[in-house]
């Protein structure tokens, strides 16, 4: 991992002003320590040693961000929710509206312990039937959060998210966070493409009465998961919940699916956020995936080419918030200037899919 620019972490911690603060809520310790996580791309995220504590703290991004985007006191509001649930969620310390702290508002949970399946697999599931595993664990625990009472934890309808008309609004929900990357994109280059694209979702979005009504994450995929340490593979942690809401589960789903690769696909758009490892022997295929999920749920998923295209659509529209976030100088993150090629790439595979040029 690379060292962060110190300028830019001073931009998203004060190190004496986190201090005091946290001396306040949980009272003074000796050994103190603030880290940089660099491994995620979206909100900030630092590693604290508090005493005896190891916690995770998650802000935003320093400088000016899409309206409704990195809402990290949204996403604690849903872990602390979900503590006493089936649903693998870390334990909750504490929120801070109080911008002054460090630049931003904050929260704290307990760090986990375990690993993150980015790059490779670890050694002790190496084997096919462990691969298998790892696969039906995500469906598993995806399950789980699909079928949580959301108003009895506190996660109520009207409150919380509106399902009725979820699906259309999440066209229109990253229709506009491009539209407010290209305002500052564009004069690099252009992405006429994803105006096809969002033509097409347009016409193509699912009536209500096609999807049920649950908890939605809005971001799972296999690197936001914690597997535990123990051989046998299940999953210990769930993490990046900033874009959960009340919807339709099947945006989850095919969300899951773009992320999971088979032999027979081509290179993908990004390889930087893709996990080439599950090509290897034993990884179910994405049918398999959903033939489970449709049995654990009882519910039918009938259109997997307007959810695969949705997702690559939501991933070329981070892609571009992350490019304008590079060129403002507002990242430190290596990933963002590839963001260039990256969503024209995407642009191009959402057009694959909807084409058949590429299936499920």
């Amino acid at each position: 991992m690379t060292e962060t620019d110190p300028e830019y972490f001073g931009r998203i911690v004060d190190e004496d002003s986190l201090r005091s603060y946290l001396t306040a809520e949980l009272g003074s310790v000796d050994e103190y320590d603030v880290r940089h996580h660099q491994e995620g791309h979206s909100n900030e995220t630092l590693f604290v040693t508090w005493g005896d504590l190891e916690l995770v703290i998650r802000r935003p991004p320093p400088g000016d961000i899409a309206e409704n985007a990195h809402d990290v006191l949204r996403e604690y509001r849903v872990i602390h929710a979900l503590q006493d649930t089936d649903v693998r969620v870390p334990r909750t310390v504490l929120a801070c509206e109080d911008e002054s702290v460090t630049g931003s508002e904050f929260y704290a949970m307990e760090r986990q312990d375990g690993d993150v399946l980015r790059d490779t697999e670890p050694e002790r599931f190496g084997t096919p039937e462990k691969r298998e595993r790892i696969g039906y664990e995500m469906v598993d625990r995806l399950v789980e959060i699909h079928n949580v009472d959301y108003d009895a934890v506190g996660l109520k309808e009207g409150d919380f998210g509106y399902p009725p008309g979820f699906t259309e609004r999440q066209v229109k929900r990253w229709s506009k966070q491009l539209k407010w990357a290209f305002k500052v994109t564009e004069d690099e280059r252009e992405v006429e493409e994803l105006y096809e694209v969002m033509e097409w979702l347009e016409a193509n979005v699912p009536a209500d009465e096609k999807y049920p009504h649950t908890l939605v994450h809005g971001d799972y995929k296999l690197d936001n998961v914690m597997f535990g340490p123990s051989d046998a593979p299940e999953i210990a942690a769930i993490f990046d919940w900033e874009l959960s809401t009340l919807g339709d589960p099947f945006t989850d789903l095919g969300w899951m699916l773009f992320y999971w690769r088979e032999r027979k696909d081509p290179e993908p758009a990004t390889p930087s956020l893709a996990q080439p490892f599950i090509t290897r022997e034993g990884y179910p295929t994405r049918r398999d995936l959903i033939d489970r999920y449709e049995r654990k749920t009882g519910f039918e998923y009938d259109d997997p080419t307007f959810y695969w295209v949705l997702a690559t659509y939501k991933l070329a529209g981070l892609g571009e918030m992350f490019f304008r976030r590079h060129l403002e100088g507002n990242a430190d993150d290596p990933m963002y200037p590839k963001m260039r090629d990256g969503v024209p790439a995407l642009a191009e595979q959402a057009l694959a899919i909807i084409d058949g040029e590429m299936t499920i």
